[in-house]
C-alpha cells in the first residue's frame, strides 16, 4: 500500500519503503512512480496516461519522504528549487558507532566510482572531487547503536553514507560502506525524515515529515 503524506493538485508526497525504486533501472523492477500513477488512476478514475514527474531520488535501501509532480509546471519549478538548493532535507541515521562529537559539520571531497556505484571521501580537494558538506546532531544513544539527525548541505552521490562511514559512524546495515552485517530486509538504517520547501504553485511554506520504518530498533530510538 502506498503511504501518502501530502497531496494536492500539483504534487504528491509519499513515504518510500526501503527497497522501493524511485525510478526504473536495469533490474526492471516496478518503480515507485508507477505505483503512484496506479494510485492516482484509481483514486480519480482516470483512464489513459497519468503525469507523474520524478523530482528527486532516494537510494533503494533508504526509506522516507519522496515528492512527485502531478503537473509539468510543478515539475519544472521543483526541479529549479532542487538545483538552486532552496529545499531543506533532514535525515535520521542509526549508526554502529557514535561520532566523537555530539554535533558537528563534516566536509569531505567525494569521488564516485561509476562501475562500483560507490563514492570515496577525502579530506583535501583535488581535481574531479566534489565538495560534500553535512551537519549532524546526536539524538539518542542506545547500548549498541546511535541515532543521528543529519542535514546535508550539498547533494552528492551516497553523501551521508560515505561521510558517516569515513568518520567511523557506519550506518547500520550498509554493507557497501563497511557495516558489520546486513539488515534482514536488505535496507540500511537511513530515513529521509523531513523535507521543507516553498510550494511550487501556491508559494506557501510546506514541511512534511515521514514516520520511520516500523521495527523494534527504530521504536527504541524514538522512545
Amino acid at each position: 500500500m502506498l503511504e501518502v503524506l501530502y497531496e494536492d493538485n500539483h504534487i504528491i508526497v509519499v513515504n518510500k519503503k526501503a527497497g522501493d525504486l524511485v525510478q526504473g533501472d536495469k533490474t526492471g523492477d516496478k518503480p515507485l512512480g508507477d505505483f503512484v500513477k496506479s494510485y492516482l488512476r484509481e483514486k480519480y478514475n482516470k483512464p489513459g496516461n497519468i503525469f507523474c514527474g520524478v523530482i528527486h531520488r532516494l537510494d533503494r535501501p533508504v526509506s522516507g519522504v519522496v515528492i512527485f509532480a502531478k503537473t509539468s509546471k510543478a515539475l519544472a519549478r521543483m526541479n529549479l528549487m532542487f538545483r538552486e538548493k532552496t529545499i531543506q532535507k533532514t535525515y535520521w541515521a542509526i549508526v554502529e558507532k557514535p561520532p566523537l562529537n555530539s554535533e558537528d559539520r563534516l566536509e569531505h571531497y567525494l569521488i564516485k566510482n561509476q562501475q562500483k556505484n560507490k563514492s570515496r571521501a577525502f579530506l583535501k580537494p583535488f581535481d574531479g572531487a566534489l565538495k560534500s558538506v553535512l551537519d549532524y546532531v546526536v539524538l539518542k544513544k542506545l547500548d549498541r547503536y546511535t541515532l543521528l539527525k543529519v542535514k546535508p548541505i550539498t547533494g552528492r552521490h551516497h553523501q551521508i553514507r560515505v561521510q558517516l562511514s569515513t568518520i567511523g559512524s557506519i550506518i547500520k546495515g550498509d554493507l557497501k560502506y563497511g557495516a558489520k552485517r546486513s539488515n534482514k530486509d536488505a535496507s540500511i538504517s537511513l530515513h529521509a525524515r523531513e523535507i521543507q520547501f516553498i510550494h511550487p504553485i501556491k508559494n506557501e511554506p510546506i514541511c512534511i515529515s515521514a514516520p520511520p520504518p516500523k521495527d523494534a530498533l527504530w521504536a527504541a530510538c524514538l522512545k
